[in-house]
C-alpha cells in the first residue's frame, strides 16, 4: 500500500478485474462481513480526493447568484441574461453527463476527475478577470463543465473504492457537496462588499487546484493498472442505459430536481427583493436554502439505502415543495425562513438520486452509465428551468406561472422517481 491507497480496491469488482469476469456471480465467494474493511482501511487518499472535489461541485454556481445583479451593473447585461447565467450550469452538466463517459473510457476515472478539477480551476479564475459578458459567459461555461464531469465521475470511483460502504461515502461527498453549496452564498455579499465582486468570485479558483493535488497522488500510485481500468468501463453499457425505466426514472428525478433547484438559485434573491427585502437578506436565504440540503445529504444516503422502496419519502419531499411555493408566492415575508426551510427540503430527492445511482447497479460499468445518462438526460431538460422562469415573471409580470412551472416539474419528479425507487438493478432492465 502506498500512500494510502490500496493496491486492490475494495469494491464489488477490482479495477484490474473485466466487467464481464466481475459479473459472474462465483467471482468472490467471501461472505459480506469478511468483505467489510474499515472506512479508510488502504483508502484515505481516495476518501480525500473523492471528498474535496465533491465540495467544489457547486462553487461556480452559488458564488455567482448573489452578486449576479452587481455584476451586471458593473460589466453592463441585463435581468434576461441573468436567466442565461442561471441556465448555464444545467447546459454544462448536461453535456458533462454525454462527455463523461467518453473520457473516462480514454483517460480512466481517476484522471477523468483530474481533468474536472483543472477545467473548475481555469474557468473560475478567468472568470472573474474578464472584462465583458460574453467571456465571463465562456468561463463560467468551462468552469461549470469540470464541475459537471466531477457529477458524473464522483459515484463511479465510490462504487470503485468504497462499494463495501456506499451509504457512508455517499453521505460524506453529498454532504461536501452541499457544503460548497452553502458557503459561497453566505460569503458572497460581505466578501464583495469589502474586496470588490472579482475577489469574491475569484477566490473559489483556489479549491479545485487543491483538490487536484490528491488525484496526483492517486495517479501515481495507480500507474501501470490504467489500460485495464479504462476497458473495464464498456461502451456498451452507456448504449444500453436509455432503454431502462431505472435509467429515465433516474433523468426524471435529476431534471426535475434540478430545474426547481436552480431556478431557485437564480431568481430567489429578486423574488425576496421584490417583497421589500434587501439584497443581503436575499443573498441570505439562498445560503438557508442550501444549508438545508447538508442535514439532507447526512440523513439521505443512509435512509435510501436501508429502505426497500423509498418512494414515500420523495412524497413528503414533494409536498414541502408545494407548500413553499405557495408561501413565497402568495406571503413571501410574513414567514420567509420558514418558506425557505421548507424549500430547502424538497431537494432531497438530490442525495437520494445519487445515492440510488449506486444502490440501482450492479457494476461499475452500470454505475457509471447510470451517473452519465441520468445526469446527461435530467439536466438537458432542466437546463430551461431558470431562464424559463425568468420568461414567465417578465411576461406576466408576476409569480404565479413561474411558481407553477416548478409545481408542474414536482409532478414529473414525481413521475421519475416511481420508476427509480422500485427495488430492482439497472442491467436487468435494459435488456
Amino acid at each position: 500500500m502506498i500512500h494510502g491507497v490500496s493496491p486492490t480496491a475494495p469494491a464489488d469488482i477490482s479495477p484490474t478485474t473485466s466487467i464481464a469476469s466481475a459479473e459472474l456471480p462465483d467471482v468472490d465467494v467471501r461472505t459480506t462481513a469478511e468483505r467489510r474493511r474499515s472506512l479508510l482501511e488502504g483508502r484515505l487518499l481516495v476518501f480525500a480526493a473523492i471528498a474535496v472535489s465533491a465540495f467544489t461541485l457547486r462553487l461556480a454556481v452559488t458564488a455567482f447568484t448573489p452578486l449576479a445583479e452587481r455584476i451586471g451593473a458593473d460589466v453592463g447585461y441585463s435581468t434576461t441574461v441573468v436567466g442565461v447565467f442561471g441556465m448555464i450550469p444545467t447546459v454544462m452538466f448536461a453535456a458533462a453527463g454525454v462527455l463523461t463517459p467518453i473520457l473516462v473510457r480514454r483517460l480512466g476515472l481517476e484522471r477523468t476527475a483530474l481533468v474536472a478539477m483543472l477545467a473548475a480551476a481555469v474557468g473560475q479564475a478567468v472568470r472573474a478577470l474578464v472584462p465583458a459578458t460574453w467571456e465571463l459567459l465562456v468561463f463560467s461555461a468551462l468552469a461549470l463543465a469540470g464541475m459537471g464531469i466531477g457529477n458524473v465521475v464522483v459515484p463511479p470511483l465510490v462504487k470503485r473504492y468504497f462499494s463495501d460502504r456506499l451509504a457512508t461515502l455517499s453521505a460524506v461527498y453529498i454532504t461536501m457537496v452541499q457544503l460548497g453549496t452553502v458557503v459561497p452564498a453566505l460569503i458572497a455579499v460581505p466578501v464583495a462588499d469589502a474586496d470588490g465582486w472579482r475577489v469574491s468570485l475569484g477566490v473559489w479558483a483556489l479549491l479545485p487546484l487543491v483538490a487536484a493535488v490528491p488525484w496526483l497522488w492517486v495517479l501515481r500510485d495507480r500507474r501501470g493498472r490504467d489500460v485495464v481500468d479504462r476497458t473495464a468501463i464498456p461502451e456498451q453499457a452507456d448504449g444500453k442505459a436509455w432503454k431502462s425505466p431505472v435509467a429515465w426514472g433516474m433523468a426524471g428525478m435529476f431534471g426535475m430536481t434540478s430545474l426547481t433547484t436552480y431556478a431557485m438559485f437564480t431568481w430567489l434573491p429578486k423574488i425576496f427583493t421584490d417583497a421589500g427585502a434587501s439584497p443581503a437578506f436575499g443573498g441570505t436565504m439562498v445560503g438557508v436554502f442550501s444549508f438545508i440540503g447538508l442535514g439532507a445529504a447526512l440523513a439521505a444516503p443512509s435512509v435510501t439505502a436501508r429502505v426497500r422502496n423509498p418512494f414515500p419519502i420523495v412524497i413528503g419531499c414533494a409536498v414541502c415543495y408545494f407548500v413553499a411555493f405557495a408561501g413565497l408566492l402568495w406571503a413571501p415575508m410574513s414567514a420567509p425562513v420558514l418558506w425557505v426551510l421548507l424549500l430547502g427540503l424538497g431537494p432531497s430527492t438530490f442525495p437520494m438520486s445519487l445515492t440510488l445511482i449506486n444502490l440501482r447497479s450492479r457494476t461499475q460499468a452500470g454505475s457509471a452509465a447510470l451517473s452519465g445518462f441520468g445526469q446527461g438526460v435530467g439536466y438537458s431538460a432542466a437546463c430551461v428551468g431558470p431562464l424559463l422562469f425568468g420568461v414567465l415573471h417578465t411576461v406576466t409580470g408576476g409569480w404565479t406561472v413561474p411558481f407553477a412551472l416548478l409545481a408542474l416539474a414536482v409532478l414529473v419528479m414525481l413521475a421519475g422517481a416511481w420508476q427509480a425507487c422500485k427495488p430492482r438493478m439497472l442491467e436487468d432492465t435494459w435488456s
